[in-house]
């Protein structure tokens, strides 16, 4: 993979993340259907934790949950564990 296909890949889980976590807050806030934790976890394995981790904060949805106070940041370490494994592999 190429670093513009790399990008477009982080890009992509990044905003369905994001918009997953303002749907979650929004049907929340009015009663509906959520969206399952480990969805929303899937999609910071994926790539979105650090843009969820801010939305989360900014709009201040589930911060009192430790899965995703203290999970979050360890996914963003992994996955920045990851790329500079890759950086210096390659």
């Amino acid at each position: 993979m190429d670093e513009k296909s790399i990008f477009l890949y982080w890009l992509t889980f990044s905003i369905i993340g994001v918009i997953l976590t303002v749907y979650d807050k929004i049907a929340a806030k009015s009663y509906r259907r959520r969206v399952r934790e480990s969805v929303l976890m899937f999609f910071a394995l994926l790539g979105g934790a650090l843009p969820m981790y801010i939305t989360m904060k900014t709009i201040r949805h589930k911060t009192l949950h430790k899965k995703f106070m203290i999970g979050l940041p360890l996914i963003m370490l992994l996955q920045a564990s990851v790329i500079i494994f890759l950086i210096k592999k390659y």
